[in-house]
């Protein structure tokens, strides 16, 4: 063999399979520094893995699919909480509509409740306590008569006040104004082609419940009878033969009741121009008189001492014994309760039930006289808010008092006194209960025993301010 021969064979078997082995080796150890490269890097890829380990809690991105099935759900949902908040809506409406139909049904049964007690004369609304005293320079005074102002009336709508007095005449006054709207003058006696009226005092008138009628009555037996918006006189009522001290239109009729010094209570219907009847049972002449919507009236019987109750259909008659001087003034509260005042002083309240006074105030407005010689001032009128607490009496100890009646009438408190100087022998309240008007003369209505000169004979309008109540539930 050849020495060239001999190299090419040493030179095939050195890159044959060492040489392969060499290589292999070559490419371990590459891919072992490439693994250890890639162990590095793969351990700096882990240590930022690991700092950003939020971005692995995230979720997997989410399909097409799933997106559209949630935003089917969230409209879903959407759709349900639209409902829920309209079912919410709707019951709040309708626990708005229970609500006021509640308000309303306690109001219906309120007012039910007040016709009902109303009806059975046992409503008595409490407005006394509500009652401000009106300052004297808010004291309005008409003045026009003559000689001492006797009785007044105030018309249903409280729009106008009729007054008369001793010197026959009788005056219409506008409240508002209070300008004189008509004056009906005296008559002269036996004069012939005159204007009819009074030739005689007027004691007493009243006015129908519809503002249609007007009836005065006076020292002369006779019953006149007029158109109250005009004032037209319409015809006379003779019967009665004594003066005639009371007159009373039952409410809701044109039926009149009057009474008079001859001790008798006569009924007429006015519409009709007639007489109906004559009842009898006072021991003295009789003083006041007054009526509701009850066929009845009540009669205060001056020094008989006695307040009677005249059940007209019965033709029956009640007796109440309380005062221990002549009860010359009486006013019914409701259809079954009533007040009254007499000479001694006191003050009387009563219920149809009862023979004796509910209650009694005794020396209402106070003493006069000298240490030793005191005598109670007389009550000379009173008068009473239709279906509430709240009383007013009058004298001639220059001023009106107002009173609250207690819970069932049974109490009577004082609650504050108006300044007036002179008899005042006549009270009413409005039928709205803003304002009282007196009746002042110098002297009493029913005889000349005193004279007060620094009277001042006239009408006298008195608001009646009410303080605010705080609002109630319901209210």
């Amino acid at each position: 063999m050849s020495a060239a021969a001999a190299a090419r064979k040493r030179g095939r078997s050195a890159s044959g399979p060492g040489a392969g082995a060499g290589s292999g080796k070559r490419r371990r150890k590459a891919d072992s520094a490439g693994d250890r490269g890639k162990s590095k890097g793969g351990g700096k890829m882990n240590e930022e893995i690991s700092s950003d380990s939020e971005s692995e809690s995230l979720p997997p991105r989410r399909t097409e699919e799933e997106e559209e099935e949630e935003q089917e759900e969230t409209a879903q949902e959407k759709k349900l909480r639209l409902a829920k908040l309209y079912l919410e809506q709707l019951r709040q409406q309708e626990e708005e509509k229970a609500e006021a139909r509640a308000f309303e049904e306690d109001q219906v049964a309120g007012r039910l409740k007040e016709d009902v007690l109303e009806q059975r004369g046992r409503l008595q609304k409490s407005v006394a306590k509500e009652i401000q005293a009106p300052a004297p320079a808010d004291i309005r005074v008409l003045r026009g008569h003559q000689l001492s102002i006797t009785c007044v009336v105030i018309t249903p709508d409280d729009a106008a006040i009729f007054s008369a007095a001793k010197d026959c005449s009788i005056i219409k006054w506008s409240v508002e104004s209070g300008r004189k709207l008509h004056v009906i003058p005296r008559a002269k006696k036996g004069a012939e082609g005159q204007p009819p009226g009074h030739s005689s005092p007027i004691l007493c008138m009243a006015i129908s419940s519809d503002g249609k009628y007007l009836a005065s009555g006076d020292r002369g037996k006779l019953i006149l009878v007029w158109e109250a918006q005009s004032c037209w006189y319409l015809y006379t009522f003779t019967g009665h033969r004594d003066a005639v001290s009371g007159l009373a239109f039952r409410r809701g009729t044109h039926q009149l009741y009057s009474t008079s010094h001859d001790r008798s209570v006569k009924v007429w219907n006015v519409a009709e121009n007639s007489y109906v009847e004559t009842l009898f049972g006072h021991q003295d002449a009789v003083a006041a008189l007054d009526a509701l919507s009850r066929e009845c009236c009540v009669t205060a019987g001056g020094r008989d001492g006695t307040v009677r109750v005249w059940k007209i259909p019965e033709e029956s008659q009640l007796v109440f014994y309380g005062h221990q001087g002549s009860i010359d003034s009486i006013q019914l509260i409701n259809e079954e309760h009533m007040v009254s005042g007499a000479d001694d002083g006191s003050v009387a309240l009563w219920g149809l039930s009862k023979k004796r006074p509910l209650a009694l105030q005794r020396e209402a407005h106070g003493l006069r006289g000298e240490p030793g010689l005191e005598q109670p001032f007389w009550v000379s009128s009173v008068a009473a808010l239709l279906n509430t607490d709240l009383v007013a009496t009058g004298s001639h100890s220059s001023c009106v008092r107002l009173w609250q009646c207690g819970e069932g009438f049974r109490r009577l408190d004082p609650l504050c006194d108006i300044p007036l100087v002179g008899f005042i022998n006549s009270l009413k309240f409005s039928s709205s209960g803003d304002f009282l008007v007196a009746g002042v003369g110098q002297e009493h209505r029913l005889g000349r025993w005193w004279r007060i000169k620094e009277a001042r004979n006239s009408i006298c309008i008195i608001p009646l301010h009410r303080t605010s109540r705080p609002a109630t539930a319901g209210s």
